[in-house]
């Protein structure tokens, strides 16, 4: 229980933390790749013809980068980018009628404990932020608040470089019955939705200076 109280602390340290860590913390950047999976599906309502329908985004690739700090737990605090270029797709995720082309960004503080067994490094993980969906063409972006969990595995090649995988939960509050990728007032849906769930799975280098 205590230790899953820290990593709560931890991911709601915020931006602040990165600048009131102790003088001992080292700094870290680590670029990964993955795969984006298990999106929802959205209930619609198409707004200049009021057909109902069901959209999805597609799995495809994502890469990202987290920027952060160590803690004494042990730990992490850490700045985490994703983005995944794809598309919103009607009639599940393998049809081919794609609907709109879209990159899904996610931008989220978060933290880590980690479970030392020598040069591996067992971890789980939470954050919290924003997601944003940009839409091709000249249709609104839209941000919503999602909050991120998961679970990993770090081995240390040297002191100073590190590899890891993880699997990553996010869960985005789309909140329903909204107007969504609006342009100049014309929206093209309305969607039925409280919440996008949405998997990754990552590999990446983890830097540490």
């Amino acid at each position: 229980m205590k230790k899953y109280t820290q990593l709560l602390l931890t991911a709601w340290v915020g931006t602040g933390a990165l600048f009131t860590a102790p003088a001992s913390a080292e700094v870290f950047v680590a670029p990964f790749a993955g795969y984006s999976f298990a999106a929802s599906e959205f209930d619609v309502t198409q707004t200049d013809t009021s057909e109902q329908g069901k959209v999805k985004i597609a799995e495809s690739a994502n890469y990202g980068l987290m920027l952060g700090v160590t803690t004494d737990d042990p730990g992490n605090i850490y700045f985490l980018y994703s983005s995944q270029s794809t598309d919103l797709r009607s009639g599940g995720n393998f049809s081919a009628d794609s609907v709109i082309d879209l990159t899904v960004d996610y931008f989220h503080l978060g933290g880590s404990l980690f479970f030392p067994n020598g040069n591996l490094k067992p971890y789980v993980t939470v954050s919290m932020g924003v997601t944003n969906m940009r839409p091709s063409g000249d249709y609104s972006n839209e941000s919503r608040f999602s909050m991120g969990f998961g679970a990993g595995l770090e081995y240390e090649v040297t002191p100073t470089v590190s590899l890891f995988a993880d699997a990553r939960g996010y869960a985005t509050f789309i909140n329903s019955d909204n107007a969504l990728f609006c342009n100049g007032g014309q929206c093209i849906w309305n969607i039925n939705a409280d919440i996008m769930w949405q998997g990754q799975v990552n590999a990446g280098v983890k830097l540490t200076f």
